[in-house]
């Protein structure tokens, strides 16, 4: 591209939409009329405001992006997939597939973000109009995920209300009467109090039911929590995150503490790190592993994109990108031993009860004869207590099966494995444990606590990413930002109220299994196309060297041009194949029963999911249709323009955007 063109040159660049990245010049000094020409649409738009907001340290920052990406997830959603998925060795695939997709697409969303200094809309319609679709698109999903993920603060605020009593009230069985609930007598003391009197659930997704005022009450005070914290936007943010972000720390540091002291604990952990290579071969592991990546890091929502927009333009962001992720990392692991040593404690304890309660049944069973004599067990089995677990499971393997009776293989791997995942894990099963502790009320508080800070450091950045692309791009919501904010968290209370139906638990589920997934995945493909092929991997490090003042390894062009796109294409592949071919389904709680069984989604539940999809990636296509739609009216006034010419350089060297916006700006002063 020469750089003594005209006007015209700046045309071609918008045909070709590859839009430069803007010098610290440009975001500071150019007016409005000209940020405009930029994005290549005369609309209701914020340009960059001279003076935008900025974090007041590199603390500020950090914790501001670790609060976001660190999430309820790494609590309970990676230690259940390191520990069904080949426990160590999923712990290597992680990592290898952190390094050779995570980072870079991190690095990417980054470096974008302080470049242009605004949000997602921002970011992609600067690179091109017709890419504007992207950012609305993660805006919409950070919408859907905003409406479900504060249910889940509101069930850690209930749950830390109810921990402030002596005895913990799903310690053990009601009674009415005299006579046990037969609810809780059949399933167990916790998942009573989750299913009855927590949730009050139906046993349908398809049975609505009445709102559960005390779920109610709580999701108004974590919205209103989550106001406050935002209507000031990141000034007030970032002072509730040196609490949120750094609390649940000190907290799993006390379990693990703690935790390590429990019989069982050492168990628990090594079943959990036993690695099990063959899970390398199954293509399903990769997937979950990929995806787990991809959602750890908080990739497509914009909230990263959001967040260092606020960072001066020569900020280190490729040394960040590798710092937040060995946060993250570190941060899953340490709570992987947390959990798991917890859970060894709990799965131990039952498998003792297991054992004494068949050596009872075993010596009634000899007393009566029905045991031969040469499958009489060796150790002493008039004393149940005083049996090993180990001795026990090995006369269970030779001879159980001949015994007659209700003889069980006492299993503690498959103890672990009940309720190790979601709310399962967080409102069943860890609370069953800490039940046990001395001091019990106050290690529940302490946990849902850690659970509410982790929720609403996530929270906040998922609002971010929301509310700072919406009021970039424009005007009048710049102008009322309090406002909006205020407004959006009034909207996403009222709407809710779905989930605070006794149904409401299955719209959460069905909301994080397929509102964000799949179009998350979408948005993050576009994004590194757009940028590694519209725009050029090349152009982009070009960009990123002026920025920071050295350039980045070349690596980077070939893992977003190639390996990362690649991936992320086979992650949308085999999610889409998944959800297509296998009827989705969700976990519901039998009444009658009282156990837990898979039910398939009714037809309008699936119709449900295919709107929300929809809805998410709408965007995308509608904004493509606009801008080239825009650009056919615009063609006779653009036509007329290219015959003012105004010399620019003289130079024909021309070796990057950069350098090119840098000429056009000096030689303007110079005229001036």
């Amino acid at each position: 591209m020469s750089c003594n063109l005209t006007r015209v040159t700046f045309h071609c660049q918008r045909k070709m939409e590859k839009q430069p990245l803007p010098t610290e010049d440009d975001m500071t000094g150019t007016t409005e009329s000209e940020v405009n020409g930029h994005a290549g649409e005369e609309g209701e738009q914020a340009s960059e405001p001279p003076g935008r907001v900025g974090w007041n340290s590199k603390i500020e920052y950090f914790l501001a992006q670790v609060g976001f990406s660190v999430g309820l997830g790494n609590v309970w959603r990676f230690p259940y997939l390191c520990h069904q998925n080949g426990g160590g060795a999923f712990l290597l695939l992680y990592v290898l597939l952190m390094l050779v997709v995570g980072i870079p697409l991190l690095f990417l969303e980054l470096a974008a973000g302080q470049a242009i200094r605004q949000g997602s809309i921002g970011v992609w319609k600067y690179i091109s109009p017709r890419l504007a679709g992207i950012g609305y698109s993660s805006c919409v999903v950070c919408f859907f995920v905003a409406l479900y993920y504060n249910v889940i603060l509101a069930w850690s605020l209930f749950y830390l209300g109810n921990s402030f009593q002596q005895s913990l009230p799903w310690s053990q069985c009601p009674e009415q009467g005299n006579v046990t609930v037969k609810e809780c007598e059949k399933s167990s003391p916790t998942s009573y109090f989750w299913y009855r009197k927590a949730l009050d659930i139906t046993d349908s997704i398809s049975d609505t039911g009445s709102f559960n005022p005390y779920i109610t009450c709580c999701l108004l005070v974590a919205w209103t929590i989550v106001c406050l914290g935002m209507f000031k936007g990141i000034k007030t943010s970032v002072k509730v995150m040196y609490f949120s972000s750094i609390f649940p720390y000190l907290v799993l540091f006390c379990f693990l503490v703690r935790g390590l002291l429990l019989d069982g604990a050492v168990d628990g952990i090594s079943y959990m790190f036993y690695p099990k290579l063959e899970i390398w071969g199954d293509v399903q592991v990769w997937r979950q592993a990929a995806t787990q990546v991809f959602f750890a890091l908080g990739l497509g929502f914009g909230s990263i994109i959001a967040y260092s927009s606020y960072n001066p333009r020569n900020n280190n962001c490729h040394r960040d990108a590798f710092t937040v992720s060995a946060i993250n990392f570190l941060t899953s692991v340490l709570a992987t031993l947390v959990v798991f040593a917890v859970l060894g404690f709990r799965a131990k304890g039952k498998v003792v009860e297991c054992v004494v309660s068949n050596m009872r049944e075993l010596s009634e069973q000899i007393h009566n004869g029905h045991v031969d004599v040469n499958r009489m067990p060796s150790f002493d089995y008039s004393a149940p207590s005083s049996v090993h677990l180990e001795d026990y499971r090995a006369w269970f393997k030779q001879h159980g099966n001949n015994i007659t009776g209700n003889l069980t293989d006492c299993d503690l791997e498959k103890e672990m494995q009940k309720g190790v995942e979601g709310t399962g894990l967080a409102f069943i099963a860890f609370t069953e444990a800490m039940s046990l502790l001395p001091g019990s009320p106050f290690w529940s508080a302490l946990f849902f606590l850690m659970l509410l800070n982790l929720g609403l450091s996530t929270m906040f950045g998922t609002m971010e990413g929301i509310l700072a692309p919406l009021t970039d791009r424009f005007k009048t919501l710049a102008n009322n930002k309090t406002k909006f904010t205020i407004f959006s968290c009034i909207i996403g209370f009222l709407i809710g109220l779905l989930f605070t139906q006794r149904c409401g638990s299955y719209f959460v589920t069905m909301f994080d299994d397929y509102s964000a997934t799949l179009p998350l995945i979408i948005v993050v493909v576009f994004e590194t196309f757009s940028v590694s092929w519209l725009y050029g991997a090349d152009r982009f490090l070009d960009d990123i060297e002026a920025m920071l003042g050295w350039r980045p390894s070349i690596i980077y062009k070939y893992l977003w041009k190639y390996i990362s796109l690649l991936a992320m294409l086979g992650l949308l592949g085999a999610t889409g194949i998944r959800m297509f071919i296998t009827r989705p389904t969700y976990m519901a709680w039998n009444q009658e029963k009282a156990t837990e069984e898979h039910l398939p989604y009714p037809g309008w539940a699936l119709a449900v999911m295919a709107l929300l999809i929809i809805f998410a990636m709408m965007p995308v296509p509608v904004a493509l249709i606009h801008a080239v739609l825009q650009e056919r009216t615009k063609r006779t006034s653009r036509d007329a323009e290219t015959g003012q010419y105004s010399i620019v350089s003289t130079d024909d060297k021309c070796e990057t955007p950069m350098t090119e916006l840098d000429q056009r700006n000096r030689t303007s002063a110079s005229f001036t």
